[in-house]
């Protein structure tokens, strides 16, 4: 009889178990919520400490399938650095390295292929302020042109110097990308963003003129983000989402 295998919880600390199973809870509300693209697409949490290792998806698994168990803990050059039967998605690897590279405060990064996020991206001046979900992104949103499939370690710098310090990143022709400083930040920016996006394509669709909110409204707007966040806290939305989960798909945190 083969010896039983050494179990993943056991091997790291409890603050890393605990990463691990809100980062294989947002892999499974993104999978819930219908960002999902197959196997593709990407999360990724930063471990705290100077090791600078991270987490990220099997190359493989459908995200409605990742358990904490599951996931990947990989250094700045891509290896493994526990045992680990799966492989990594080199895109995804050099994407998400090069914003953990160089932002501190990046504990979660999460990046998708919906098909509303990639058509807002494709147009020529982005996302237009037409929604109170908009105008919340406005401020603290980036865009990097398309260079192709994401796989040359050269593009990192330029993604970097793209990025600067928004939490927002719209990759023209590609996707939508959030920076958290934790996993529910990155979530519910994230949200916000397929939301704005979502109603752009509906009010362009519609063929009306729409009407853009002006800069004096979006200066206004950072200051009642703050209010906001001090009222319900994105840890308590993000733990309610992870209760819908626990009744809709069980199990992410084995």
């Amino acid at each position: 009889m083969n010896a039983p295998q050494t179990s993943i919880r056991s091997q790291v600390s409890e603050q890393e178990w605990q990463l691990r199973v809100d980062l294989a809870a947002a892999y499974r509300l993104v999978a819930l919520h219908g960002w999902d693209d197959l196997v593709f697409t990407h999360i990724s949490a930063k471990i705290p400490g100077p090791e600078h290792h991270f987490l990220i998806n099997p190359y493989g698994l459908m995200f409605d399938e990742i358990t904490a168990s599951s996931l990947v803990k990989i250094d700045m050059a891509c290896n493994p650095v526990m045992p680990t039967p799966y492989r990594v998605n080199p895109a995804g690897f050099v994407i998400h390295s090069a914003i953990h590279e160089v932002r501190e405060d990046a504990g979660c990064v999460l990046h998708t292929h919906t098909r509303a996020g990639v058509a807002v991206s494709a147009q020529k001046r982005g996302l237009l302020p037409i929604s109170q979900q908009a105008t919340v992104i406005m401020r603290s949103l980036a865009y990097h042109d398309y260079e192709g499939i994401a796989v040359r370690d050269d593009e990192k710098v330029r993604l970097q110097s793209n990025l600067g310090s928004a939490n927002y990143l719209m990759l023209r022709n590609h996707g939508l990308l959030t920076v958290g400083r934790t996993m529910a930040d990155a979530f519910l920016y994230m949200y916000t963003f397929e939301s704005a996006c979502q109603v752009q394509i509906g009010a362009l669709a519609g063929g009306a003129e729409v009407i853009e909110v002006g800069e004096t409204v979006l200066d206004t707007v950072r200051h009642a983000i703050g209010v906001q966040r001090n009222v319900l806290p994105t840890e308590q939305v993000y733990a309610a989402l992870k209760r819908k989960l626990d009744r809709r798909n069980p199990g992410y945190d084995q």
